[in-house]
């Protein structure tokens, strides 16, 4: 299935945008189902229109292309070593990769891939939780080591967190985290997070940072997050300040008897794209 259905389609050759889906759970801690989430997606984005209204402009003719989904299960060491790979060959053709997962796993091997590629790489951090734990449940590349790992390979910054353990306080670097409980009454923080940023910034969007009542299905919600025009235009303010080389979006949990989130996680990368390709 390709993003955008029959009204969206391109050849590999003629896309700058490829759209990379990752079908991986098996590190998933709570509730089971985001190995559903990139077959979700790409169903839901069939019902899109591609004329952006915010910024006037039909990103897709910039062409968007779906590749055949990453399928490794035997291990998320090796789960990580395939995205590694895929997205290494991407970056080599001068591709824009998105990455539709799956749980949080999947954007290690993507961050390790662009920040091999890209000089004065930030990893933004959109998401409820630090995931900074070092290893979880026996594993160093668990959903909750995403940004453990990440730091290995770039600095990051995170923005939304409410969720932590203590374990993780003390690889929390202070000035680049932005809670949000302080974002909620202190919104000139996001600008103060932009700052953090480097020349060349990827994305990885953990779609339980948004609050739950407009965001349900995720492995694990979590309460208080931040509204969807609030985070969307924060993101249109990084892509207007520095340069986004690629981005992820990840951890939907699809449920039957709600389809409105998996539209809502098309929207989110079509609006993302929009942004960046009317640049």
């Amino acid at each position: 299935m390709n993003f955008g259905g029959n009204e969206v389609v391109y050849s590999y050759s003629e896309s700058r945008i490829i759209i990379v889906p990752v079908p991986y759970d098996g590190t998933s801690t709570w509730m089971k189902g985001a190995d559903k989430g990139p077959d979700a997606i790409l169903e839901a984005s069939v019902n899109l229109e591609f004329y952006d209204v915010e910024t006037s402009t039909e990103a897709h003719l910039a062409g968007i292309n779906t590749i055949a989904p990453v399928l490794e299960k035997e291990s998320p060491n090796q789960l990580v070593k395939a995205v590694y790979d895929t997205l290494l060959s991407l970056l080599s053709e001068k591709k824009f990769p998105v990455i539709i997962g799956g749980n949080h796993t999947v954007s290690i091997g993507a961050i390790r891939a662009f920040s091999e590629y890209f000089d004065n790489l930030t990893v933004l951090q959109l998401d409820a939780h630090s995931d900074l734990r070092q290893v979880y449940e026996g594993s160093e590349f668990n959903h909750a080591c995403a940004m453990a790992r990440a730091r290995e390979f770039s600095p990051i910054v995170q923005v939304g967190v409410r969720s932590m353990s203590a374990e993780e306080l003390p690889f929390a670097e202070k000035d680049r985290i932005f809670y949000s409980h302080e974002l909620y009454y202190d919104k000139s923080l996001y600008k103060k997070a932009i700052e953090k940023l480097t020349e060349n910034v990827y994305i990885t969007i953990d779609l339980d940072v948004f609050d739950p009542s407009i965001m349900p299905s995720t492995g694990t919600p979590e309460p208080g997050g931040p509204a969807y025009f609030e985070l969307l235009h924060f993101m249109r303010d990084v892509i207007k300040n520095r340069n986004v080389v690629g981005f992820d979006v990840v951890e939907l949990c699809p449920s039957a008897s709600n389809k409105s989130p998996d539209f809502i996680a098309a929207k989110i990368i079509y609006q993302l794209l929009s942004y960046r390709f009317a640049k």
